[in-house]
């Protein structure tokens, strides 16, 4: 899974990360996404870290991030 691996060397907690894995699931869920290699995915992954700074509902986060790839 892409967003474990960008995740592996962060100072997060695991209730942070779990919140970002959450949020990940639901984005991919919401745009269809099945392959966790796909470089779209890895660019989501990306994305849910960016909004999960500043945003702690994994929902949210998820909304935030598929509005950006549904532009």
């Amino acid at each position: 899974m892409p967003i474990n691996r960008l995740l592996a060397d962060s100072k997060l907690g695991p209730e942070e990360i779990k919140r970002l894995n959450v949020a990940f699931a639901c984005a991919l869920r919401s745009l269809s996404l099945v392959d966790r290699n796909d470089p779209l995915s890895e660019m989501v992954a990306r994305k849910i870290i960016e909004i999960g700074a500043t945003e702690s509902d994994p929902i949210k986060i998820s909304q935030k991030a598929v509005s950006h790839f549904k532009r």
